[in-house]
């Protein structure tokens, strides 16, 4: 074969690619838009407290039962909120995880 025999290809390759990479793009913004009204929720405490959070890690919301706070000293209320939201958090990355993974195919985002 000649030298720069395939030069037409290569050239159609990479547009290929582009396509492939504005695809990806468009997957993730809708991706991210879905996320951002996505919302999960952990509870801590038997369900005296419990923490919303969207799909990109805002809180929406913390909710402690008054009867929770009958009982309850501020140390331990402290300990309760800051477990609920950690475990909100995790539900969060994995709600990411399950979105995003298939389209970044295990790529960091």
């Amino acid at each position: 074969m000649a030298k720069g025999f395939n030069k037409g290809s290569a050239i159609g390759g990479q547009a290929g690619m582009m396509q492939q990479i504005q695809r990806m793009q468009k997957q993730m913004e809708e991706a991210k838009a879905k996320l951002a009204e996505a919302t999960v929720s952990a509870t801590a405490g038997g369900g005296a407290i419990k923490v919303t959070m969207t799909g990109d890690q805002k809180c929406k919301s913390v909710e402690i039962s008054p009867e929770f706070l009958k009982d309850a000293d501020a140390e331990l209320l402290q300990d309760m909120v800051l477990s609920a939201v950690n475990l909100a958090l995790d539900e969060s990355r994995t709600l990411r995880e399950k979105m995003m993974g298939p389209i970044t195919g295990g790529l960091p985002f």
